[in-house]
């Protein structure tokens, strides 16, 4: 079974930067793409950020293009996300996933959730 825990989330104020975690245990890290996604309320979720299995692939969504970072290190089972310029905007829960697709930034090609942790940017 594949456990996908995130952390890192917080309150920011805007102009500032947060370092997301996430790891994944119960299969080989390196074979999952991993993304973030992001869930604020009254809005759907969106596609944030993902890499590819080595890592030399990341996809950003135009709202974060700029000022989000995602990285991976396989060696700690470990994906990043660095969030910085953080708007209000922003705010939401954000997720971390696993993905066993070759490439994917869809949502639904993600089969393995963390529960989220939350990120307060405020004005």
């Amino acid at each position: 079974q594949v456990h996908v825990v995130e952390s890192g989330g917080g309150l920011v104020q805007a102009g500032g930067s947060l370092k997301l975690s996430c790891t994944a245990s119960g299969r080989t890290f390196s074979s999952f793409t991993m993304g973030w996604f992001r869930q604020a309320p009254g809005k759907e979720r969106e596609s944030v950020a993902a890499i590819s299995r080595s890592g030399r692939n990341t996809y950003y969504a135009d709202s974060v293009t700029g000022r989000f970072t995602i990285s991976r290190d396989n060696a700690k089972n470990t994906v990043y996300l660095q969030t910085n310029s953080l708007k209000p905007e922003d705010t939401a829960v954000y997720y971390c996933a696993a993905s066993e697709s070759r490439w994917s930034w869809r949502g639904y090609d993600y089969a393995y959730w963390g529960q989220g942790t939350q990120v307060t940017v405020s004005s």
